[in-house]
C-alpha cells in the first residue's frame, strides 16, 4: 500500500495531527521563545518513546531514534516560530495572542515532524539513527546558526540533513525542488547620509541630504542592471526612508536614512552587491559634499541543495505522487531561509509542497493566511519515504 494511501486510511493519526497543529497555531510564539510548543514536542515525543534533549537556542528540541547496527544518521528539521503578525481569520483556532499568529505554517511542519516520529516509534522500517530537529526562530533570527554554534552537529552528528515547507500556489500534494542554489541570501542595509540641512528658501546655503539619498536611491539599481552578468539573479529593494519632520516641511533635513535588503544566489554576487553599494554611497556623498554611513548586514546565506540529497528527496516524493506532480527542476525562490546554514555544515536538501492554490490572500506571511491541514499527511509520508530511502533495513 502506498505511504501516502495508508497514512490518509489512519484516521485516529491524522485528528491526533491536526489537532496538535491547530493548538499550536491558536497559541504562538515567536523567536526563542517557543517554551509552550517545546513542550508540546518534547512531550510528545517522550511519550513515543524517544530520548529528546532541550535548550539549543533557548527552547529548540532534538528527538533521537536508533535501530539496527547502521552507525548512519539523518537529521530532519522542522521550523516551529510564529510572527509579529495580526491575525485576520476567524477560525474556532484562531491566535489567542494580539499581534501574534503562525502566518508561515511553522505549526503545520512541526506537526508533520511529529507525525514522522510518532511512525517510526512504532515501525522498524530504517537502520540507523534519526535526529527529529525542532527549530526556533527561524523567521529572521537565524535559530539554526544558533543552534550550530551550541553544538548541534558536534552532539548530534549527521550524514545528511533535511527540511521541508508548506508553499501556497502550488497544488495540494506538489512537490517543488532543484538542486543547487535554490533559495536567496537574506541581507539587509542603511545608509545614513549627513550634511548641515537649512533652510529650505535657501538650499545655496547648505549641504543637502535629501538630494543625496534621492540619488543614491535611483543609482541603486544599476547595480543589478549593470553590474551583475544578465543571466544571475539579484534584488536589491529599499524598505524604509526617513529624514525630516512631517510638521516642517520647509527645513531640508541635516541627515536622511535609507534601509533595505538585498538578495542573491551566490557568494560572488553577495560580494559584488555589498562592495558596490559602498561605492556608490561614498561617491554620492562627495558629489553633494557630506558624509556617508554605510552598513550592510549579512544574514542568511543562499541556500543550496546538494546534488545526491536533491535527488533522494525527488524518488521520495515520487513514491507518494505521479512524476508530474513533482517538479524536480523549479525556479529559484528569492525568499530565505536559515535552513541555509545546515546546508553549509550537512549534505542534504531543501523541499515544497503545495498548500493548495488556496485564497489570493493566503500567501506567507498574510494576516489571512492558514496551513491547509489535508498537507499533513502528505509531510508525514514524504518524511517516512526519504527515511526508507536514507536508512534502509539491510537484507538479513
Amino acid at each position: 500500500m502506498n505511504t501516502l494511501t495508508m497514512l490518509n486510511s489512519h484516521k485516529e493519526l491524522k485528528q491526533e495531527l491536526t489537532t496538535i497543529r491547530r493548538d499550536i497555531h491558536q497559541h504562538p510564539e515567536t523567536a526563542f521563545v517557543e517554551v509552550r510548543t517545546a513542550d508540546i514536542v518534547a512531550e510528545y515525543l517522550q511519550k513515543w518513546g524517544l530520548k529528546i534533549h532541550r535548550g539549543l537556542a533557548e527552547t529548540g528540541v532534538v528527538g533521537t531514534l536508533k535501530r539496527g547496527a547502521s552507525e548512519k544518521t539523518i537529521g530532519l528539521r522542522a521550523d516551529m516560530d510564529a510572527l509579529f503578525i495580526q491575525e485576520e481569520n476567524t477560525l474556532p483556532y484562531k491566535s489567542v495572542h494580539e499581534g501574534v499568529m503562525h502566518a508561515c505554517g511553522h505549526d503545520g511542519h512541526t506537526a508533520m515532524l511529529l507525525g514522522a516520529a510518532r511512525y517510526f516509534s512504532e515501525h522498524d522500517e530504517f537502520d540507523g539513527t534519526i535526529h527529529f530537529i525542532f527549530q526556533p526562530a527561524e523567521e529572521n533570527e537565524g535559530g539554526a546558526r544558533v543552534m550550530m554554534e551550541q553544538g548541534l552537529f558536534e552532539k548530534f552528528p549527521c550524514d545528511a540533513v533535511y527540511a521541508l515547507h508548506n508553499m501556497p500556489g502550488f497544488e495540494l500534494g506538489t512537490f517543488a525542488i532543484r538542486s543547487g542554489s535554490f533559495m536567496a541570501s537574506s541581507d539587509t542595509w542603511s545608509v545614513t547620509f549627513r550634511g548641515s540641512g537649512g533652510h529650505g528658501s535657501q538650499p545655496h546655503l547648505c549641504t543637502d541630504a535629501t538630494v543625496a539619498a534621492a540619488n543614491f536611491i535611483t543609482t541603486l539599481q544599476t547595480v543589478v542592471s549593470r553590474n551583475v552578468h544578465s543571466i544571475e539573479p539579484g534584488v536589491i529593494s529599499v524598505g524604509y526612508i526617513s529624514g525630516g519632520a512631517a510638521n516642517a516641511p520647509n527645513i531640508i533635513p541635516a541627515e536622511v536614512m535609507v534601509k533595505g535588503t538585498a538578495r542573491s544566489f551566490s557568494p560572488p554576487i553577495r560580494d559584488l552587491i555589498e562592495r558596490r553599494m559602498g561605492e556608490i554611497a561614498d561617491s554620492v556623498a562627495k558629489t553633494f559634499q557630506l558624509d556617508a554611513d554605510y552598513h550592510y548586514l549579512r544574514r542568511y546565506p543562499p541556500l543550496v541543495n546538494h546534488a545526491a540529497q536533491t535527488e533522494t528527496a525527488i524518488k521520495a516524493a515520487e513514491k507518494l505522487v505521479a512524476k508530474s506532480c513533482v517538479l524536480a527542476d523549479v525556479e529559484p525562490f528569492c525568499g530565505a531561509e536559515d535552513f541555509a546554514f545546515m546546508l553549509e555544515k550537512v549534505p542534504g536538501a531543501y523541499i515544497f509542497i503545495g498548500n493548495g492554490m488556496g485564497k489570493p490572500k493566503q500567501h506567507l506571511h498574510a494576516p489571512c493566511y492558514d496551513f491547509n491541514d489535508d498537507l499533513i499527511v502528505y509531510g508525514v509520508a514524504y518524511w517516512i519515504e526519504l527515511i526508507k530511502a536514507e536508512l534502509p533495513l539491510q537484507e538479513a
